[in-house]
C-alpha cells in the first residue's frame, strides 16, 4: 500500500518498485488471496507512470489471477485496462469501460461503477458525445444518498458540471 500512495504522489518509479516487491514477498508466503487486487494496483500505478505496455500486462496477471482466486477486483482491472488502451489510442478501451460498468451492476458495488462510468464518461465527452455522457454519469451518481465529499463522488460532480456547459 506503501507503493500505491507513492505513486499518487507522483513518485512512480519508486512506487512501482515498492508494490512489484510487495507482490513477490507476498507471493513468497505462498499466498493467493486479493492477488487480482495487487496486481490491479500495480496496473494503476503503470498508468499514472505512463507505462502502458507494463500496467497492460499486469492487468492481464491480475485477469488470470481473479479467475484462478475469484478475487475481487475484476472491475477495476477493466477499468484500468481502459485507461491504458485509451493512452495508446485503442478503441478496444470503450468494451472494457463498458465490461467494467456490466459487471460492477451485476455485483452492485456503486463505488466501482461510478469510477467505470466516469471513465466512459470522459471517453464519451472527448468523441463529442456529451449528451449520452452526462445521463450515464447523472444516472448513477444520483444512485448516492451520502459520501458526496469522498473523492470519487467530488470528481464525478465535477465532471458532470463540466458536461453541463
Amino acid at each position: 500500500m506503501r507503493g500505491w500512495a507513492l505513486t499518487e504522489l507522483s513518485q512512480h518509479d519508486e512506487g512501482i518498485a515498492q508494490i512489484r516487491k510487495g507482490i513477490e514477498d507476498w507471493r513468497a508466503t505462498g499466498a493467493r488471496m486479493y492477488g487480482d487486487y495487487t496486481l490491479g494496483l500495480l496496473a494503476e500505478a503503470y498508468q499514472k507512470a505512463g507505462k502502458v505496455q507494463e500496467g497492460l500486462a499486469a492487468v492481464a496477471a491480475g485477469l488470470v489471477e481473479h479467475e484462478e482466486t475469484r478475487g475481487v477486483w475484476e472491475v477495476e482491472l477493466h477499468r484500468v485496462q481502459g485507461e491504458l488502451l485509451l493512452m495508446r489510442g485503442d478503441s478496444a478501451a470503450e468494451d472494457s469501460f463498458h465490461r467494467a460498468l456490466e459487471l460492477a451492476r451485476a455485483d452492485e458495488r456503486k463505488s466501482l461503477e461510478l469510477r467505470a462510468a466516469m471513465s466512459l464518461s470522459r471517453l464519451w465527452r472527448q468523441q463529442g458525445k456529451k449528451t449520452e455522457a452526462k445521463q450515464l454519469l447523472g444516472k448513477v451518481y444520483d444512485g448516492f444518498a451520502e459520501g458526496f465529499d469522498t473523492r470519487d463522488l467530488v470528481e464525478a460532480k465535477t465532471l458532470l458540471d463540466e458536461l453541463s456547459h
